[in-house]
């Protein structure tokens, strides 16, 4: 039977790259460098000058842990770490604008949700929820309920091809009953001012036309 390695080590086009297991302790980790390092990767400390990147996965290093690496590695003079990486980091690094593409239907009952911007392909039946930490785009009807900017994003907006929800939230704004939307049916924006949402016709908002040439 094999055992899990703690610390796998990866060449790459730009150096090294260190991938650590989430879900061993620290003290394993540490000494599993200093083992690959002085045994069995020998070859690789005879080059070159190369940049170690860090991946930790779902472990959040401590400043004291971090230093902790980087001692170990430092005592092999070609080796010098560039950064560490968590899956947190990785989210955050992915650019803003960028959207996902979704099509299908939300029934009553289902909840979507999702991380950054997404384009929905499809309609948000009664009973239905979206959520997004960014903005949200139907093309479709949006008839159950939608909500952006989740976790505090008040600059998210929501647009919708047929705009008919039962409610709509901007991080922590709640839209007012829905009798706002009878005169608001068809392709509008959703965004935050004053601390109330309110709706714009979609030709005002040309972030959206953006999105839509980005891709489609």
């Amino acid at each position: 039977m094999t055992m899990k390695q703690n610390v796998i080590i990866k060449g790459t086009k730009d150096g090294l790259m260190f991938l650590l297991n989430d879900d061993c302790l620290f003290d394993d980790i540490i000494e599993e460098i200093k083992e690959k390092l002085e045994h069995s990767h020998q070859a690789i400390l005879t080059g070159p000058i190369m940049r170690v990147t860090v991946k930790t996965g779902n472990r959040k290093l401590t400043p004291f842990q971090k230093e902790l690496i980087k001692d170990v590695v430092k005592i092999q003079g070609n080796l010098y770490i560039h950064s560490f990486e968590s899956e947190e980091d990785e989210l955050k690094k992915q650019p803003e604008d960028q959207v996902q593409l979704i099509s299908g239907t939300i029934r009553s009952g289902q909840v979507y949700r999702f991380e950054g911007n997404v384009l929905f392909v499809g309609d948000v039946n009664p009973g239905g929820n979206i959520i997004a930490t960014g903005d949200i785009y139907i093309l479709g009807s949006l008839r159950g309920l939608a909500h952006a900017g989740f976790g505090g994003n008040k600059d998210a907006v929501i647009a919708a091809s047929v705009m008919k929800p039962t409610q709509l939230r901007i991080a922590d704004v709640v839209s007012r009953s829905p009798d706002q939307w009878e005169k608001h049916a068809i392709q509008e924006y959703a965004y935050v001012k004053d601390d109330q949402v309110v709706i714009d016709p979609i030709q005002y908002f040309t972030k959206f036309k953006k999105i839509m040439n980005s891709v489609i």
